[in-house]
């Protein structure tokens, strides 16, 4: 699946902001010329030539008015619907088959400093007591903290740290994605297989891919999200970070 397939939709609220400014544009510049159209009216003018002037001058004012109006209905529209739309857990449910193993549980009592672990990418066990913000990370984080988060039902996904950039690029969109108090993170990881572009991982779950597959990743994450042993509600969670 085409990263532009998942994102298709979301193009149509940046459309409706180029037409509002394309619009917003024009308005300007009905207004710069009924000014002008205005300030050519002076008394040195007949009687009948500044009445037809004045006329062209309120035309003009009042379809400067209506292209602001549509301006800003476009602009409007456009917002809303690209912060409430653009990242809807729904579009994730993309109905895939995914390979999925479930992990052994290794527990999940808290403990300070590094840790062994059972798995190279552990789904479970014994974790750092403080968790991860959610997002796209460039270098990372401690896998302490990451168990931490799995803890909490976030999804983990983590990628080569010489992946190309239109891989990163299709990971850092997939951040951005929530459920209650639960999020995704993307994260470089040396301990992914040379076979396998990415590992995804949640709360004893594992899906590798050896080719990176957005219907697949996108429905592990709505299939998983939020599905850990221990949810927080998002108005205490905060984006992660915050345990």
């Amino acid at each position: 699946m085409d990263h532009s397939t998942l994102q298709q939709n979301s193009q149509v609220p940046i459309i409706l902001l180029i037409i509002g400014l394309i619009v917003l544009i024009a308005a300007i510049l009905g207004y710069v010329f009924a000014s002008r159209t205005n300030k050519s009216n002076t008394s040195r003018l007949k009687k009948a030539e500044k009445e037809a002037l004045h006329k062209k001058y309120k035309r003009i004012l009042l379809i400067s008015h209506s292209l602001l109006i549509i301006a800003i209905g476009f602009a409007g529209t456009g917002l809303i619907q690209r912060s409430a739309g653009k990242y809807d857990l729904d579009k994730l449910n993309l109905g895939a088959p995914i390979q999925v193993t479930t992990d052994k549980d290794y527990g999940r009592d808290h403990a300070e400093g590094t840790l062994m672990y059972e798995m190279k990418i552990p789904t479970s066990g014994t974790h750092s007591p403080h968790d991860l913000k959610f997002g796209f990370y460039k270098e990372r984080p401690p896998i302490e903290k990451l168990v931490h988060n799995l803890e909490h039902g976030d999804i983990i996904i983590h990628y080569h740290p010489d992946a190309p950039k239109a891989l990163l690029d299709q990971l850092e969109f997939l951040t951005h994605f929530t459920k209650e108090g639960a999020g995704v993170l993307a994260v470089p990881n040396m301990d992914v297989p040379a076979d396998q572009e990415v590992v995804v991982t949640a709360w004893t779950k594992t899906m590798a891919l050896t080719k990176y597959d957005e219907a697949s990743v996108g429905t592990f994450i709505y299939t998983y999200i939020n599905k850990g042993p221990e949810q927080i509600p998002p108005n205490v969670r905060l984006g992660g970070g915050t345990m």
